[in-house]
């Protein structure tokens, strides 16, 4: 009997039976509530995401690994396991828990005050309000200490004005957290988005991540009482501690992605006749299956490391760019190399591998590039930081 990749690596027995039962259960959904319809949605640049959110609400998948205020409070592993299946239908379904869960959520749940907490937390969790993060400026995204969007204290409250970009959920987003710079420094405000001069333009003629929700947030002297800011934190580690979590998700998710073109591939190659026998049948073939196969399963062995060093609490920033970098890079290369097994099939939507493809063209960029996390990297290594 053949083998699937990670029955080959045995991964299954890495889990616990709560992990297992997690990632199953997220299984289920995706493929009876997102893979019927993932096709038409990412051809159209449409998603049911307020009916997605509600489900996945039921689910208990939305901010999962916080505890308490309506949120599930699993392992950071399950967490990981149910971003690979969410990403094995599509990286942007994935984005959308990742935002909501680990930016929007994460924020309020870290660095929120209780009365942001309680008013936000639970509703979120449900899926009744969706969030978004508003970090990334036109002129700022890797460099975001030098973002411009300001926020100045007017009487007893404060006034944002400035605009941020490429903000996923953010013209459906219920509320944004929003980062600006102030006199104190860098900090952060819950911003309901009907609040006047608040404005969330959609992204439109996106290649990449169709199946998602893209925006602009502009800010034109938006008000905000006094209890909208973030109580304690100041500078960069409010929004970098939240690009964290989400990183950590994305070492998982590509995982997905890279899986799904992978187990594409193999049943193209058993079923495809060339020359009047299987294409799995050809030493080229399996020489390229063999070598994607090995590739999958040394990041989820890697994942699944860095995943128990969350779990322990002692998962350092620079680990999760080991894997962020080394996933989504081998993620791409994987569904690049799947393409080719199905030739001229493979630049279809009749097939989820092109789709893939182009997505995590976005994902290798967001929540830091390659480029920055090797800088990560290079910086422990060396002790010295050469981001300028």
């Amino acid at each position: 009997m053949p083998q699937t990749p990670f029955e080959l690596f045995d991964i299954d027995s890495l889990l616990s039976e709560e992990e297992v039962a997690m990632r199953q259960t997220v299984r289920s959904f995706v493929e009876t509530r997102v893979r019927p319809g993932v096709a038409e949605w990412y051809e159209s640049a449409t998603i049911p995401v307020r009916e997605l959110a509600l489900g996945l609400g039921e689910l208990g998948v939305l901010g999962m690994h916080l505890e308490g205020y309506g949120c599930a409070g699993t392992s950071a592993t399950a967490y990981g396991l149910a971003c690979l299946e969410l990403e094995a239908a599509d990286s942007g379904l994935r984005s959308l828990v990742s935002v909501q869960g680990s930016l929007a959520m994460f924020a309020i749940w870290k660095w929120g005050s209780e009365e942001q907490k309680e008013a936000w937390l639970p509703r979120m969790a449900a899926g009744e309000v969706l969030g978004c993060f508003g970090l990334t400026e036109p002129d700022f995204g890797s460099n975001p200490a030098g973002m411009r969007t300001r926020a100045v204290r007017d009487g007893d409250g404060w006034v944002l004005t400035g605009t941020k970009m490429w903000i996923t959920n953010g013209s459906i987003a219920d509320v944004a957290v929003v980062w600006a710079q102030t006199e104190e420094g860098i900090r952060g405000f819950v911003v309901p988005t009907d609040t006047e001069g608040f404005t969330a333009p959609e992204i439109k003629r996106k290649m990449s991540l169709r199946a998602s929700v893209t925006s602009e947030l502009v800010l034109d002297g938006v008000r905000l009482p006094a209890t909208a800011a973030f109580p304690e934190v100041r500078g960069l580690k409010g929004p970098l501690s939240c690009l964290n979590e989400a990183r950590f998700g994305i070492v998982y998710g590509a995982l997905g992605a890279a899986r799904d073109c992978l187990e594409t591939a193999i049943g193209y190659a058993r079923e495809r006749e060339i020359f009047d026998k299987p294409l799995a049948s050809y030493q080229l073939t399996q020489a390229k299956l063999a070598d994607l196969s090995l590739e999958l399963g040394k990041g989820m062995l890697l994942a699944l490391h860095l995943g128990r060093l969350k779990d322990a609490g002692t998962l350092r920033p620079e680990q999760v760019s080991l894997g962020k970098l080394n996933n989504v890079r081998e993620a791409i290369a994987i569904a690049r190399e799947c393409r080719t097994i199905l030739g001229a099939a493979g630049i279809t939507l009749e097939y989820p591998i092109m789709r893939h493809a182009n997505n995590l063209e976005s994902v290798l960029t967001y929540e830091g590039t390659s480029e920055v996390h090797q800088l990560v990297i290079g910086r422990a290594l060396t002790g010295e930081t050469a981001f300028r």
